[in-house]
Parts: C-alpha cells; structure tokens; sequence
C-alpha cells in the first residue's frame, strides 16, 4: 500500500491507496485505518483492564473516542470516504462501548452516592446494547423497503445526544478507577453515572422515535 496526493481545490491532500485502484475506491484510506484502529484497540483495551492497568485501559477510550471523530473528519476532508469505511464505523464504536458497558458492569460501583451498587451498570448495558442491536435491525429492514423507510431510520438528533452523553460517561467512568481523577472518584463516578442515565432514557427515546417513523410500513 500506498499514499497517494489527491488533488482537491488546488490543494494536495494525502489518501491512502494501492498501486491498482483509485484512492476513492480502494480499501485501506488513512480514516479507514483510524477505524480499524479501534477495533484493534478492543482486546488491548480488555487486557489493561483484566490487569487493573486503568491508566492505560482511560488512555485507549480516549485515544478510540478521538480517532472516532478523526476518520469521519478527514474521509470528508480528503474525499476518501470508501464502502467499507461506511459499513466499519458505526461497527466499532458500538463493539467499543459494548464492551466497556460490559467491563464496567462487571464489578459494583466503587464510590459515590450508588458505592457497593450492583445492579444499575449492568441494566442499564443491556438497555442500551439491546437498543443498538434492535437499531441494527430495524436499519437493515428498512433497507429493503425503499427509499422513504430508509430515510426513517437515519441517525436523527436524539440519537446524537444520546451518544455524546454515553462517552462522556464513560470517559468518568473510566478516568475515575485512574490516579489521576481518584482524588474526585466519588464526583466522577456520580457524574458518569448521571450521564450514563440520561443516555439510557435518550436511547428508548430515539428508539421509539424510529418505531413511530417505521411503523405505518409495519401495519
């Protein structure tokens, strides 16, 4: 592989491609990579935490969550937006938060107001990974009905708040088990969880939002 100078207005952008296709179709583009970076970054990020390295397990999401807005920023920026980059995206931010959903729920609150709680993170996970795998479906069937119902299951406003406050969450969360927030571990923690809640109650709205725009296709 390749990088190649794409021109665009005057300006050599780079864009990773092969020697046999252009860079608007080939499949490894810089964003791409930035993706599947992520994705790599699960099992990493699995293993800090099994090895209580929360330092290192914070800096991962951090890292994952600023490639998230990176790949998409740059695909626009440089015209190298490809398939496979569109398929992969949404594929890894919800393996990520699915699986730090996961991490977190597997032991009881550590501090604040819910401390020794066991049952809030891991209802609240299913809540929210049950919301993503019903989202996937209802996308992929309407799909398959056309234009109108396709367009009924776009990523609405709902959705983009629910998913700013779900990192934002997480991101207290994590940093709260680290050196460095524990000094405040009790105020992160109760924030995170805060914001964990508003991103569950925004995950049923936005899924009911879409039910409601599906359903004269269901009847």
């Amino acid at each position: 592989m390749t990088l190649r100078l794409q021109r665009r207005g005057g300006e050599m952008l780079p864009c990773a491609s092969s020697s046999h296709r252009d860079a608007q179709t080939t499949l490894f583009t810089i964003p791409t990579m930035l993706t599947l970076a992520r994705v790599v970054a699960i099992p990493a990020l699995v293993a800090c935490w099994c090895s209580q390295m929360w330092m290192w397990c914070w800096g991962l999401f951090i890292g994952a969550s600023v490639t998230d807005f990176f790949d998409g920023y740059l695909a626009r920026a440089w015209n190298c937006s490809t398939p496979f980059g569109a398929f992969l995206d949404p594929v890894a931010d919800k393996l990520m938060v699915a699986t730090i959903l996961i991490l977190i729920g597997t032991v009881p609150i550590p501090a604040g107001y819910f401390a020794g709680n066991t049952w809030i993170l891991p209802v609240t996970a299913c809540i929210i990974i049950a919301r993503e795998i019903t989202m996937s479906a209802l996308r992929e069937w309407g799909a398959t009905l056309g234009p109108e119902a396709h367009s009924a299951v776009a990523v609405n406003s709902l959705g983009k708040y629910k998913t700013s406050s779900q990192m934002a969450s997480l991101v207290l969360l994590l940093g709260a088990k680290t050196t460095l927030i524990s000094p405040w571990e009790a105020l992160a923690t109760d924030t995170g969880l805060a914001l964990l809640g508003i991103a569950a109650c925004l995950t049923v709205s936005s899924l009911v939002s879409y039910f409601r725009g599906l359903w004269k296709f269901m009847v």
